[in-house]
Formats: structure tokens, C-alpha cells, sequence
């Protein structure tokens, strides 16, 4: 039974003996076998009661095949908490006689009908709102935009529209309005989002401006068809966890969050998970630490890689270091959203300030959700980074993400694509690492993720918050060095 402990044991809960379901074998997606009862399900989380009365909650996806499509058809518990599993119906909510269409008016968007959000497929539920995909992995996949001015909902322009999915089912979906990141943000994204104003001496009053009128208006529709809103707090940490105005739709909990000075901010979730406080169930570092070793790919080249890293496009502001994070975490089983780690890090307006400073407070806030936040200095050496990277975990680099660097970089991914002789690669890309001269530029302040290695070419993965374009790409490590700022950090576990 001990290593039923080692593969289950996530957070242990308050067991009640009201729960009187029947006893099932569940075997987790590692082999594992435990006796136990379905207790409730909610937010992607499952929890269990073994025999002995030890209760356990854990990620459905981190069960076998077979125990996630029972679940799917699972009827819920005698006594279990409302659910955001399909199926699980949610307690009451005295605006649920309102129609679909009176909804969407309030929303300014088609995006209810008579069947949940959380019933339906999560394209199609993009789709609805002109989402494009950002990002797919075996479990999580997001859609995301950043909507032109004259792009509304609930009486306001939203700056970031998300939606988050597992295994195809919507968990939430968040829209930031006025914020002090894309306020000052450039016109460009991806590199270009180097090239921005210096923000107005001002900018703080500019965005306080911005957020109470959003404010205002955003809690004004929302009331005129739904009532007034609950007081809630909401969320996880010093710094993730807010006031929240809510109101309830037919399962649905939409949230309107202030973080004072930052942003203002909407986040349709579950009733359950509302009614929970939006806390989410810690994954062990066991499960966690198989599921890494698994995604790490090797080659018939010589090359490592980690696969199935989310993706987050930071979009046209300095937000590199949060949406970096955000992958990070979310790639170790962490929830995180890139504009509350933004909160966290104090990033100044368009996203800016110091790499060290933003890596130091969003560490803190990594730290409180259960995950280890490292770093070190000096050279980039081959050594280091492997050492971590082949436990399937990604390493955050701090560079100087120029022109000439990006140029390089590009350049060597795409003839790498049509390279057969790694012999030959090795020779050629040794003389152009002699040869390269990539200076700093400390204006060009940058992170990425290193994913990969090739000890053989003396090359090294990254991954930007730039999109999918920008998921994989390769430089040398003589080269790297040149505009390295020789700092790393690590979440880990």
C-alpha cells in the first residue's frame, strides 16, 4: 500500500461517512491500483475515499483511460458537493428562469445557449467568440485573443479574451479589461513588442481612470439583468486571492475581480469551483515528476526536448516574464494566469521593469502554490542544464533578445528543419558560431523557456510567449552566451 500512498497521496480532505457510494478499483495513469469511492468531482479534480477512510484529490487525467471515461458517466455521490463534472447538476440559482438571449445581451456576445459551457466542446465554445487556438497539449489546451477596439462584452472592451480547457472541456474563461500592461503596450506583438512608447508620466492616473470606468460599467449590465452581485473572495496566495463581485447563471459563476492599480477582470467558472473559492487541489510531486519524465523526447539526431509545454502569447506588452511563468507552472500542474503573476511581480506599465525584480515576486507567489522556484548565475554551461532539463523540467533564461540574435536564431531553425547530415550540421554550425557577433542591447530585456539540448552541435532549444511560431527554435551555446544575462531559474518540485 505504500506506493498506493506514493501515487495518490495529493491533499488530504475532511472525510464524511455521508458518502455511501460504492467501492471501485481506480489505477492511476502510472499502474498504480487503490480501492476507493468516487466522492465529487470538480474543476478537472477528482476526489476519493479509500476503505480506511483516507480521502484523496487528484487531476481526473492523472487516472487511466478507463477511470476518466467512467467518470464522464459517473452519477454524482449521495451528499458530494455540486460539480462541475458534466452530468452533476449545481444547486439553484434564482436567475436561472432568465433566458439564454436576455444572457447574451448581457454578455454582448452569442456565447450561451441551453447547453453549459462546461457540456460543450471547447472549440466550439471558441468558436462563438472568434477564439484562435494558442495552444494544445495531451491534456490542457487554451484559446486566446487580443480583440480590436470595437470588440465588446458585458459593456466594456476586453483587452485578453481566454479560454482554458482540459481533455476538450471548458474549466474557465477570463477576459482582462483595462490593465496597466496592454494600456501601454505596443502596436506589435511577438519581438515587436520591444518597440513601445515610454509610458506617460501619468500612466497611473491614465489606468485608475480606465478601470473604474470598466468597473462601472461592466457591474452596471451585469445588474440591470442579473440582480446584485455576492461579496466573495476568490483565488489562491497574498496575491491571488481578491474581492469578487459574482453573480450565477445555470451553473455558470461569473466573477468581477479589481486588483487595485492593475486590471480589471472577469472569470466565468463553475458555480463548484466558486463555491470552493477557486482553490485547487495541489498535484504530488510524484505524479508530477513522472508526468515531466514522460514528455521529454529524444531524437534520432542527438537532439532532447521537452514536449507538451503550453503555450501563452503574451500578446503586444512586456508581459514575457508572467506569461513565461504562466507555461511553467501550468506545465507542472499549477494553475496561473499571466496578469495576476504580473500583479505579483509589480511589473511597471506596458510591462516593463527589471527581469530580477518581476522573477523575484512572481517566485514568491510560485512558492505559496507548492512549487520550488531556484536560480542561479554565470555562464550558460551545458552541464547545468542539462542536469534539469533532463528531468523533463525547463529552465527560465534571462536574455537580450535582439534583432541579430532573433535573426540568428530564425535562421538556424529553419535550415535545421531540412538537415539530414548531423555530421555535417555539427561543422557548420561550430564555423558559424565562431563567426557570429551578437551584441546587447539592454533595451531588448527578454525571457524564454530552455526546452532542449544537443550536446553533440553544442545547441540548446527556447521557447518564446510569442505563439506557436515561436514554440521551438535553436542556437548555439557560444552564441547564447552573447546576449545572456547570465541568470536562470527553475520551477521545479
Amino acid at each position: 500500500m505504500k506506493s498506493a500512498l506514493v501515487a495518490f497521496s495529493i491533499v488530504a480532505l475532511v472525510f464524511s461517512p455521508a458518502y455511501a457510494d460504492d467501492f471501485r478499483v481506480f489505477t492511476s495513469a502510472q499502474g498504480v491500483a487503490i480501492k476507493a469511492k468516487l466522492v465529487g468531482i470538480a474543476n478537472g479534480q477528482v476526489t476519493i475515499v479509500r476503505e480506511d477512510g483516507r480521502q484523496f484529490t487528484l487531476p481526473v487525467t492523472a487516472l487511466s483511460a478507463a477511470d476518466q471515461d467512467f467518470l464522464k458517466t459517473a452519477p454524482a455521490p449521495t451528499a458530494a458537493r455540486p460539480s462541475s463534472a458534466a452530468g452533476l447538476k449545481p444547486a439553484p440559482s434564482p436567475n436561472d428562469k432568465v433566458s439564454a438571449e436576455d444572457v447574451n445581451a448581457v454578455v454582448g456576445q452569442a456565447l450561451f445557449g441551453e447547453t453549459s459551457l462546461w457540456d460543450m466542446p471547447a472549440g466550439d465554445v471558441a468558436a462563438k467568440l472568434a477564439l484562435p487556438p494558442e495552444s494544445k497539449t495531451k491534456n490542457q489546451s487554451s484559446f486566446r485573443s487580443y480583440p480590436k477596439e470595437d470588440f465588446k462584452m458585458f459593456g466594456a472592451r476586453p483587452y485578453s479574451v481566454a479560454l482554458y480547457a482540459e481533455k476538450d472541456k471548458v474549466t474557465s474563461l477570463s477576459l482582462v479589461f483595462a490593465n496597466k500592461g496592454d494600456l501601454f503596450g505596443a502596436a506589435g506583438s511577438g519581438q515587436l513588442h520591444f518597440d513601445k512608447d515610454t509610458p506617460p508620466e501619468d500612466a497611473a492616473k491614465i489606468t485608475k481612470q480606465a478601470m473604474d470606468i470598466d468597473l462601472k460599467a461592466i457591474t452596471s449590465t451585469l445588474s440591470a439583468k442579473l440582480g446584485e452581485p455576492k461579496k466573495e473572495r476568490f483565488g489562491e496566495g497574498k496575491v491571488g486571492r481578491m474581492n469578487m463581485q459574482r453573480w450565477d447563471w445555470r451553473g455558470h459563476a461569473v466573477l468581477l475581480a479589481e486588483a487595485e492599480g492593475e486590471y480589471v477582470g472577469v472569470q466565468i467558472v463553475t458555480t463548484a469551483f466558486a463555491d470552493e473559492g477557486g482553490k485547487v487541489a495541489r498535484m504530488s510531486d510524484a505524479i508530477v515528476r513522472d508526468q515531466a519524465l514522460a514528455n521529454l523526447q529524444k531524437r534520432e539526431n542527438g537532439d532532447v526536448v521537452i514536449g507538451d509545454i503550453p503555450m501563452v502569447d503574451q500578446g503586444p506588452k512586456g508581459y514575457c516574464v508572467p506569461a513565461t511563468a504562466e507555461r511553467a507552472m501550468r506545465y507542472l500542474g499549477v494553475s496561473a494566469d499571466m496578469y495576476i503573476l504580473a500583479n505579483a511581480g509589480e511589473s511597471g506599465y506596458g510591462g516593463g521593469t527589471s527581469v530580477e525584480m518581476l522573477l523575484m515576486g512572481v517566485g514568491r507567489h510560485i512558492r505559496a502554490k507548492g512549487r520550488s522556484f531556484d536560480s542561479w548565475d554565470g555562464p550558460m554551461k551545458m552541464k547545468d542544464l542539462t542536469k534539469i532539463l533532463d528531468k523533463g523540467v525547463p529552465v527560465i533564461w534571462a536574455l537580450f533578445s535582439t534583432d541579430e540574435f532573433n535573426n540568428t536564431a530564425n535562421a538556424r531553425t529553419a535550415k535545421r528543419k531540412t538537415t539530414t547530415d548531423w555530421a555535417a550540421w555539427k561543422t557548420q554550425v561550430t564555423a558559424e558560431s565562431q563567426a557570429s557577433v551578437l551584441p546587447k542591447d539592454k533595451e531588448t530585456g527578454h525571457v524564454v523557456l530552455i526546452i532542449g539540448y544537443n550536446k553533440e552541435t553544442n545547441e540548446i532549444a527556447f521557447s518564446d510567449s510569442w505563439g506557436e511560431r515561436f514554440i521551438e527554435r535553436w542556437i548555439t551555446i557560444p552564441e547564447a552566451e552573447q546576449v545572456s544575462q547570465g541568470r536562470f531559474y527553475v520551477i521545479g518540485f
